[in-house]
């Protein structure tokens, strides 16, 4: 049986996964769905003393490729961007940071709530050039 879920819904539940994940493994959760002009970062964290921008995408299946694929040079420097304003609007150029990845592959659907799901965290997935 095919389950119909709200793909306007995948997006936040997989943000609140990718939250809930980090949370577990030591991060602060400081801004979510940080936005600069068009452009957003789905969370900012804090990570011992590392500003970690995080992408996080959420898919059904890999039928279409990878979640993490989904973030295409054009999306990494979208988010470069919108972290480079980040950091100067909140005095923080010279701080550590990184661009992670997290991937939220769904594996099942228990009526209309989220099953079984796996997390890929991919650390440091895309730099910021010079």
């Amino acid at each position: 049986m095919n389950i119909t879920y709200d793909p306007h819904l995948l997006g936040p539940a997989g943000e609140q996964i990718a939250a809930d994940y980090l949370l577990q493994r030591g991060h602060h959760i400081i801004e979510r769905n940080y936005r600069f002009h068009h452009h957003e970062i789905d969370m900012i964290t804090l990570h011992q003393k590392t500003i970690c921008f995080i992408e996080v995408k959420t898919r059904f299946s890999s039928a279409k490729g990878h979640p993490a694929e989904a973030v295409t040079l054009q999306k990494q420097r979208e988010i470069i961007k919108t972290a480079q304003a980040y950091l100067t609007l909140t005095g923080q150029i010279e701080t550590d940071c990184r661009f992670d990845v997290i991937a939220v592959l769904i594996l099942s659907m228990d009526g209309n709530r989220i099953g079984t799901f796996t997390v890929e965290h991919f650390k440091d997935a895309f730099w910021a050039s010079s």
